[in-house]
């Protein structure tokens, strides 16, 4: 069969809501720049302008003509096989996005996309086409679908408002002041549309939503909200770190063996809870100086750049200031803590890092069985936050900037002990905290939990074991461990665990 009639007969296959999210899948507003194959060219008219016509025409030609143009881009395209293009992200994204829209066309051809996964040398756990989606656009995709017709109107009413934004913006004319979203699809262009554009204005991004978040605050609830759905359960779910479908994460998993008796049984319980949560997991037994260098160059591959997060375990004996390698050198704990957050393929996504070590000699001994638990309540008074923001400072946005970020933002440290002290461990199964953290993670699963939250309980649940030192004294001690938090937004274990799908050299 012709292709061009293939091509037509595929179009006319998808609904227009379907369209409208397979444009918005496919032109990513995070797409890696510059690559090679790219003339760095502003992609405003190529993202926006087939969004701003279909509103305002209530015609898809121009989706249409763009999806068509991708097809035949790909058709086309010979996969060069020492470098990668901006070619070769754009095919696998639409790829990924065909097949989560069930979409996929038949004339599609697999062996390229298996060919360019080999140029990203990707294991065959990541050619699960759900690692190549970009949650953040998930988790946009829900919040559209959570609106209706007229809450999306009543955003777009908000955003013409802000006239020094919108000035001189030729799609926001070419749409007018006043919309009709309820035919098909109408809604879901121009809810992208407003995203695509706030992105470009860089008033928002995966992490920073504020700017979206008020406008969807403008809109009346009883009007603008699917069933079962309100104006605070939509913004909400703005609040957590996208990290929708599998995998959840990569997982690096770091362990000193020698001298640290129950290591095996630390790295079976960490690679356990890991893979209980979705992750896709690299182990590193007793690392190296050399060894943490290889990995941190093997993480700014460009196949990191699909991960939504990133969990490293490291295990080892430590001090107050350094941790011990398995050569017997140390390495400063605070180098290692800062090195790996400013790797560029986990900017603007959630990094967990559990330091595992003793970081002192210091105990909490008890000397009696007097220290009783005690607790304390205290009264919460409701205070209305119009109230309280009418008293404060008008932050407005020409004061307000996300382009620029501190490397160790959308960090978190958790530590096994508090400064000085240290870490318990038994000798069969080694570090009580780790046994602990992946207890908790196991039990908490499916409950909707954040990782602050299980740390919390953590932290409750360690303190209340009496552990014993294996010298000659025999000391009974407690244990505290804590966290550093620099996190922007929450981070939620996943609702169930994802399987993974069999994938092997060329996608289904």
């Amino acid at each position: 069969m012709d292709e061009v009639i293939q091509v037509t007969q595929w179009l006319s296959s998808i609904t227009p809501r379907k369209k409208a999210k397979l444009f918005f899948f496919t032109t990513h507003a995070d797409a890696p720049s510059p690559m090679v194959g790219s003339n760095d060219v502003d992609t405003h008219e190529e993202t926006q302008l087939p969004l701003a016509t279909t509103v305002a025409l209530h015609n898809f030609k121009n989706i249409d003509e763009f999806l068509k143009k991708k097809v035949n881009t790909f058709s086309c395209y010979n996969v060069i096989e020492n470098e990668i293009t901006k070619t070769d992200y754009e095919y696998l994204r639409f790829y990924s996005a065909c097949k989560y829209l069930d979409v996929v066309p038949p004339f599609l051809d697999l062996e390229k996309i298996s060919a360019i996964q080999n140029k990203f040398e990707m294991t065959d756990e990541e050619r699960d086409y759900r690692l190549l989606l970009d949650s953040a656009d998930l988790v946009l995709e829900k919040v559209c679908d959570s609106l209706k017709p007229a809450g999306v109107s009543q955003m777009w009413t908000a955003l013409r408002k802000d006239r020094n934004l919108i000035r001189g913006v030729k799609t926001i004319d070419i749409i007018g002041f006043f919309v009709d979203p309820n035919p098909t699809g109408i809604k879901e262009c121009l809810f992208f549309f407003i995203v695509r554009f706030l992105q470009k204005a860089d008033k928002i991004n995966r992490v920073n939503t504020n700017r979206l978040e008020r406008l969807i605050a403008q809109c009346d609830e009883s009007s603008s909200c699917e069933e079962g759905k309100t104006i605070d359960f939509i913004i909400d779910s703005l609040r957590f770190y996208p990290t929708e479908l599998y995998p959840f994460g990569f997982c690096l998993i770091m362990c000193v063996i020698e001298g640290r008796d129950g290591a095996m049984q630390e790295i079976e319980k960490t690679m356990e809870i890991s893979r209980h949560l979705g992750m896709i997991t690299h182990t590193e037994k007793n690392p190296t100086k050399e060894t943490i260098e290889l990995v941190k160059k093997e993480l700014m591959k460009p196949k990191y750049q699909f991960y939504s997060s990133f969990t490293c375990w490291f295990m080892s004996h430590g001090d107050s200031n350094s941790m011990v390698l398995a050569d017997g050198e140390t390495i400063e704990r605070e180098w290692f803590l800062t090195s790996f957050p400013d790797i560029s393929t986990f900017q603007l996504k959630p990094k967990v890092f559990f330091m595992v070590s003793c970081r002192g000699a210091n105990k909490f001994s008890l000397k009696g069985d007097e220290f009783e638990g005690q607790s304390a309540t205290c009264d919460y008074y409701d205070i209305g936050s119009a109230l309280i923001r009418n008293r404060m400072l008008d932050i407005t946005d020409s004061v307000r900037d996300i382009s620029y970020v501190q490397p160790m933002m959308d960090a978190l440290v958790a530590y096994s002990t508090i400064l000085d002290h240290l870490s318990g461990r038994a000798n069969t199964h080694g570090s009580i905290y780790v046994d602990r953290a992946c207890v908790l993670m196991s039990e908490n699963i499916s409950r909707g939990r954040s990782l602050t939250e299980i740390l919390e309980h953590l932290s409750q649940d360690l303190h209340e074991i009496l552990q014993e030192t294996m010298d000659e004294d025999r000391i009974v001690y407690k244990q505290a461990c804590h966290y550093d938090s620099f996190f922007r937004k929450t981070l939620k274990l996943p609702y169930t665990r994802h399987p993974k799908e069999d994938v092997h050299s060329a996608p289904q």
